[in-house]
């Protein structure tokens, strides 16, 4: 099964100011605010939707094919993502501009500043699956995550219009689309991903009920937190499945990304509905014990016994054969 994963690539450049930003603020002079910190630490980390999520998909051996745009600066990011299982052959590199880069400074109290540079991904609109699809030999099924807005839209046409299954998940784009636009990348999609909060804020900008919206998706797949996933199908009983136990609590940042790699590997595995979910929870386990959203390491030994103690001999039989 092929999986084309769309999306965001991008750093993280994560600094922190060891005082309060609220002890450098003037008050009647916040009209003309100049200021600068000097930081303590620098941490510059890879990151992006679709990239966290190929990568993920990647480290379970299924060969995602991610499609997105970058800038000539990407070199290295590419290299790490082939050296972990990604096929980067149909990444877009912008002549004119960097890759998208997210730049934000915490100070002592958990404050933050920061700054999103969009770049390359404004380009992703440009990318055609057609010619991704004729590189690879076809695909089965592409995930559509949040990325470039025209781009998002661009790419849920096209599948509609060739006939390709694809998976609607909008994430922190959701907040920026009116309730027209969510209704376009949605209808007729096979999966639809978000967590609680973005369920019912998909419910509220398109006017669609539950039952309205699991009449035009095929499988609508709510994460719960660390109560762990909902899948819905109109007219069938919800598939639920916990989170497997946490060895320490660390970072929440990509655990949302990581869920739909394992989920996604699981579908590409052909395990399953409820096997693909837990490979998804247990996935999402291993980046919440982790600073940074591909700093993990998953080690095949490791990663099954833990996958047994929370889902059992039985389940883990099933995906056992599958993990390279």
């Amino acid at each position: 099964m092929r999986i084309a994963v769309t999306g965001s690539i991008a750093t993280d450049h994560l600094m922190t100011f060891p005082g309060r930003f609220a002890d450098q603020l003037v008050a009647d002079q916040l009209h003309t605010v100049s200021l600068s910190f000097l930081v303590d630490n620098l941490d510059v980390r890879r990151g992006g939707v679709g990239a966290n999520i190929a990568f993920g998909m990647g480290v379970l051996g299924t060969q995602p094919i991610l499609v997105g745009a970058a800038g000539a600066d990407f070199d290295d990011y590419r290299a790490w993502l082939d050296r972990h299982g990604v096929d980067t052959g149909s990444i877009r590199i912008s002549e004119v501009l960097h890759t998208a880069r997210f730049v934000c400074t915490t100070d002592a109290d958990h404050n933050q500043i920061g700054s999103f540079y969009t770049g390359a991904m404004s380009e992703a609109r440009l990318i055609e699956l057609k010619s991704v699809a004729d590189r690879v030999g076809g695909l089965d099924l592409v995930s559509i995550g949040a990325d470039d807005p025209e781009a998002m839209l661009r790419h849920t046409e096209e599948c509609r219009s060739r006939g390709i299954p694809f998976a609607a998940d909008f994430s922190q784009q959701i907040a920026r689309m009116d309730g027209e636009e969510i209704r376009i990348l949605l209808d007729g999609a096979t999966y639809l991903f978000s967590n609680e909060y973005e369920k019912g804020l998909i419910e509220s900008k398109t006017g669609w009920s539950d039952e309205e919206i699991l009449s035009r998706v095929g499988h609508r797949v709510t994460t719960l937190g660390a109560r762990g996933v909902r899948i819905e199908r109109a007219g069938q009983d919800p598939v639920e499945v916990g989170c497997a136990e946490e060895e320490r609590k660390v970072d929440p940042t990509g655990v949302g990304d990581a869920f739909r790699a394992g989920f996604l590997s699981g579908l590409t595995w052909g395990v399953g509905l409820e096997r693909a979910a837990q490979v998804g929870c247990m996935l999402a386990t291993l980046v919440i014990e982790t600073v940074g959203t591909q700093e993990y390491t998953l080690r095949r030994t490791h990663f099954m016994d833990r996958f047994t103690k929370a889902y059992g001999d039985e389940a883990a039989s099933e995906v056992r054969k599958h993990l390279s």
